[in-house]
């Protein structure tokens, strides 16, 4: 499946979800010997929807990997749909119309077949299940290399290792970790829960549900708890994530205890409790949702990151920025990290020799974006949970409301390619 390798050096990527099997393909394209270590047996993704922005979508089609995706969805799933917000209160009334723009393509499709999509592009031979990296350690051989260390006992031995191993991630714990200090995990509960589900659109409108679902995505709006709504396969399934916050607790002041999951089973009836008084197609919603429904206790990288690197060691995605999901722009902000980790690493000027620059320059570049979007997506929360600056009327929600994806979605991500590359012009890792 793959060419010649063309570099000096192999990457191990830990993770084999959205990310880490995007930038292994990617890799392997480029002439890169990569191994995939994945912890679960097959690949596999909790959760039901994932949904890409305009920039998860160029980073992907920049890293030609958007042809096998879109041959896995249906036509409405890519598109510009823009969102709808209503009150999820009283008669549901219109709030805020996002319009839709051509220019503003999205991808809303089920997990599985997005990571199908992308299972196919790896070599079967350079992937490895049921390995849960541990942690990291310098190789007792060679201190240039790295030895990733598995629950299984066994090791690996590679050059650089790419942590995509999601919020709870080790790869995160080597790159915070400093001698003489205790370990550090930059982990917190964000004190918001998330129920989750897909209900065949089918059972809604037959309900009498009036809240138009086949063709937009809705935000239903309320006091500190929201409703993301969003068509996936033409329509015929409503992917569901509703969302229940507290603002009394100051983020990182309250976890979990220890050795609770952090996702669990609840009943129709827990969620139904937790939305009492909230408008009737809401009411419905609900009762269509599984009877054992998901409930994710919402986790974020927290304090974030003073690097996103070190050594010949890099996080990406949840691994390192893991935000709340408000705006949908996780797994994108994960692509815009695999794009420029891939164009990096497959330079032509880049060799084992300056891998600890090149790194470097990917975390100088990426964490100012990424910093950037963990915050508009902890604003874009509040603001859908009646605490935006602008106060909880229609007027004022509509105010917040406006241009809110514009930074996020409207990115050049070829930019920082040239940033990146520009640093390392600079400081004389690359020729001029």
């Amino acid at each position: 499946m793959s060419k010649a390798f063309e570099k000096d050096f192999q990457v191990a990527v830990i993770g084999g979800g959205v990310c880490g099997l995007a930038c292994a393909a990617a890799l392997q394209k480029a002439g890169i010997s990569v191994q995939v270590f994945e912890a679960a047996v097959p690949f596999a993704e909790i959760g039901a929807g994932i949904g890409l922005g305009p920039s998860g979508v160029h980073s992907l089609n920049a890293m030609d990997l958007l042809d096998a995706v879109l041959q896995n969805i249906n036509s409405n799933d890519l598109g510009s749909r823009g969102f709808l917000f209503h009150s999820g209160l009283g008669e549901h009334e219109l709030v805020y119309d996002y319009p839709p723009a051509p220019e503003d393509a999205s991808i809303s499709m089920h997990r599985a077949a997005f990571l199908n999509a992308l299972v196919e592009l790896v070599d079967p031979q350079n992937t490895h299940f049921n390995k849960r990296c541990t942690s990291i350690s310098e190789s007792p051989t060679d201190p240039k290399r790295l030895l990733v260390h598995f629950i299984d006992g066994n090791t690996h031995e590679t050059d650089v290792v790419l942590g995509a191993d999601g919020i709870k991630s080790a790869v995160r714990h080597f790159v915070v970790a400093k001698a003489d200090e205790p370990p550090r995990h930059n982990l917190a509960f964000s004190n918001t829960v998330a129920y989750r589900g897909l209900i065949p659109y089918a059972q809604l409108e037959a309900a009498g549900f009036k809240t138009r679902l086949t063709d937009r995505p809705v935000c239903f709006l309320g006091p500190s708890k929201h409703i993301i709504v969003v068509p996936i396969k033409n329509g015929e399934l409503i992917n569901v994530a509703a969302f229940s916050a507290r603002y009394d607790i100051p983020t990182g002041s309250h976890n979990l205890p220890e050795g609770a999951p952090w996702v669990d089973q609840v009943s129709r009836e827990d969620i139904q409790k937790d939305f009492d008084g909230w408008g009737v197609d809401v009411a419905t919603l609900f009762r269509f949702m599984p009877e054992k429904t998901m409930r994710w206790s919402v986790h974020l990288v927290y304090p974030s990151l003073e690097n996103y690197s070190k050594g010949h060691v890099a996080p990406l995605g949840d691994a390192a920025h893991g935000m709340l999901p408000h705006l949908g722009a996780g797994a994108g902000q994960g692509l815009e990290d695999a794009l420029l980790l891939v164009r990096l690493l497959s330079h032509p000027e880049t060799q084992t020799e300056n891998l600890q620059s090149v790194l470097e320059a990917y975390s100088t570049t990426r964490r100012p974006r990424a910093q950037m979007v963990w915050e508009a997506s902890h604003r874009a929360g509040s603001v859908y949970d009646h605490h935006g600056p602008h106060g909880p009327t229609a007027i004022g929600m509509a105010q917040d409301l406006r241009d809110l994806w514009k930074p996020i979605w409207r990115y050049e991500v070829d930019n920082d390619i040239d940033t990146a590359i520009s640093v390392l012009r600079t400081n004389a890792t690359f020729s001029q």
